[in-house]
């Protein structure tokens, strides 16, 4: 008996290929969702741990205006910053700097404003600890979307021919749910915070 032996057909190498790719997308949103989860750990509770609270004295209160052409019409779009300058002192007294500025609402010339120094001249409001661990969950979860996505991609390949079902899937579109409340979840407290 003869044994007949030819090329695959094209539609299966096809797939083959879209399987790698998708495979490799995959790999890309896992590092994407990870880098976010990481960036989160750091600009929220790692930063909050690693500042010194104070507050900020008013000296003044300033408007920047900064205009940028739109590319849908001819008019000009203005964004408006709102900066207070005065004198940070640390709660502890350590820390004194007379030329502190601090994006803030306009407030009156000796208003207090509570604030956090970040870095050599950077100033933040002071949120407090539910703020920084709202802004590293809004991170965390904001990360876990495409890390969901990129488990489900990188293991299936989004093949037709991977056994899966929408039972096997039904984890990873579950976990996709919960990254979007959470994200909203804690946009919400850092809101209010």
């Amino acid at each position: 008996m003869t044994q007949v032996h030819g090329n695959p057909a094209p539609n299966t190498a096809a797939a083959g290929d879209r399987s790698s790719l998708y495979r490799l997308i995959g790999a890309g949103l896992i590092l994407v969702g990870v880098v976010l989860m990481a960036l989160g750990a750091y600009l929220g509770p790692y930063t909050y741990a690693t500042s010194t609270p104070g507050k900020l004295t008013v000296d003044t209160c300033t408007v920047d205006y900064k205009y940028r052409s739109s590319t849908s019409s001819s008019s000009r779009k203005k964004t408006k910053t709102r900066w207070c300058y005065g004198t940070f002192t640390s709660n502890d007294g350590s820390v004194k700097d007379l030329n502190a500025e601090l994006k803030s609402d306009l407030h009156q010339r000796g208003y207090v404003i509570e604030a956090i120094k970040t870095g050599d001249t950077t100033y933040k409001l002071d949120h407090g600890w539910v703020g920084a661990i709202a802004t590293g969950c809004a991170w965390f979860f904001g990360g876990l979307m495409p890390l969901s996505m990129g488990v489900l991609a990188a293991i299936t390949g989004l093949s037709s021919s991977y056994p899966w079902s929408r039972r096997r899937a039904r984890p990873y579109l579950i976990t996709s749910v919960v990254a979007v409340i959470g994200l909203i979840t804690s946009l919400l407290v850092r809101l209010f915070a």
